[in-house]
């Protein structure tokens, strides 16, 4: 089954009568993603690594106190593999959702844009949504990559109808090549590889086919 993001990101793990809330929140997103990489964390979940998984739980978690709760109750003396399956896929889609959703209205990438570290990509997407959009520091770390991303998006496109900014196809492919690079370097891939491609690559990680 093909993983469809929400437009509200968050997941939801329920194991047993315990349940945790979580959301990717831009801080988390650039506080796991300097951690350990995408790719690491794709990986502690193919590899039922607690350590990794908790941590990344505890990052994510608006409460933390909350979230140690779920955690200990989980590590209370009783196996640990029903708690592995319970929470594979839900933090497989979380991590998923640190990566900004595709834009619908964007053109298909070429690949042959220079790739940017995620680190000076959220340092973006932090200045963007505190600088351009005026948010709050607060706010703009509680908020995912892809409502920042889609909220530039929509400021820049009303800057585009009321006359104030003229924007090129030529500008607009050059972005879109950007953020692929971006992404596939993220992954581990090479920068030409393709967004579909990607996906598909991703998907297969989290369901562990």
């Amino acid at each position: 089954m093909t993983f469809q993001r929400p437009a509200y990101e968050e997941v939801r793990i329920a194991h047993g009568a315990n349940t945790v809330t979580l959301r990717p929140t831009l801080r988390a997103a650039a506080t796991l993603e300097a951690r350990y990489g995408f790719p690491a964390m794709f990986r502690a979940l193919d590899d039922l690594s607690f350590t990794i998984i908790s941590d990344i739980i505890l990052t994510v978690a608006d409460c933390r106190d909350d979230a140690a709760a779920f955690l200990r109750s989980e590590a209370a003396g009783r196996p640990l593999f029903p708690f592995f399956m319970a929470v594979r896929q839900p933090l497989g889609e979380l991590i998923s959702m640190f990566m900004p959703a595709p834009d619908p209205k964007a053109k298909p990438s070429t690949g042959s844009g220079k790739a940017t570290p995620w680190a000076d990509a959220y340092a973006d997407m932090y200045a963007g949504a505190t600088g351009w959009l005026g948010w709050t520091p607060e706010t703009a770390w509680k908020s995912t990559p892809t409502e920042i991303a889609r909220a530039m998006s929509a400021h820049f496109d009303r800057l585009v109808t009321t006359g104030i900014l003229q924007r090129s196809d030529k500008q607009e492919a050059k972005a879109a090549d950007h953020e692929q690079a971006a992404r596939n370097v993220a992954a581990g891939l090479d920068p030409e590889f393709d967004r579909a491609g990607l996906q598909a690559l991703k998907m297969k990680i989290v369901s562990g086919s």
